[in-house]
Order: structure tokens, then sequence, then C-alpha cells
């Protein structure tokens, strides 16, 4: 179950990432509302998978599936640079945090 609240908690750091760009184009109460209860549905579910995950693991996976996800976000929503160099990278960062599992 800690593995399944850390993997909902990295998406809901992305919508949070997500929102925060949509807030600084349109600022409205709709936009910001979305973007804390993004943000505290990821601290609260990180919260929770560190009650059983160790804690290094547990952020480690969680700020790189919001950092790989915010890169991925960035190319398909805010027209960002989808070179093959950016892939890698993000390819780089999701091994790394699958690697992280794998030894835990």
């Amino acid at each position: 179950m800690a593995w399944v609240a850390l993997v909902i908690a990295g998406i809901c750091e992305m919508m949070g990432v997500f929102m925060i760009s949509k807030y600084n184009d349109v600022k409205s109460v709709k936009n910001l509302v979305l973007m804390i209860v993004a943000f505290t549905v990821s601290f609260l579910g990180l919260a929770f998978a560190m009650e059983t995950l160790p804690m290094g693991t547990a952020y480690a996976i969680w700020t790189g599936i919001g950092a790989a996800g915010g890169a991925l976000l960035g190319m398909f929503f805010f027209n960002e640079s989808k070179d093959w160099r950016r892939i890698v990278c993000i390819a780089l960062v999701l091994g790394a945090a699958i690697c992280l599992k794998l030894l835990s």
C-alpha cells in the first residue's frame, strides 16, 4: 500500500507543478485551489508512504516522479524542447528511481 501511495503522491506532485504553471497563466481561484489540493495530497501521500518505506528511497522516488513528470508535462503542454538529450536525462531519473526500489 505504501508504494501505491507513493506513486499517487508523485503524480499529485506533477499535477501541483502543472497547476503552478496554469495559475501563472490564469490567476483564478479554481487554479489556486487545484494547486493547493494537488500539493496537499502529494505531501500526505509521501508522509503515509514514509511510515513504511525508508525516507531516502521514498523521497528520491517521489521527487523523481515529480521531476520527470514535470519535464514531460512541459514538453507536451507548454511546448518545451523535445530534444533527445532531455528524454535520455528523464529516462536516467526514472531508471535511478527504479534501481532504488529494487535495492530497498
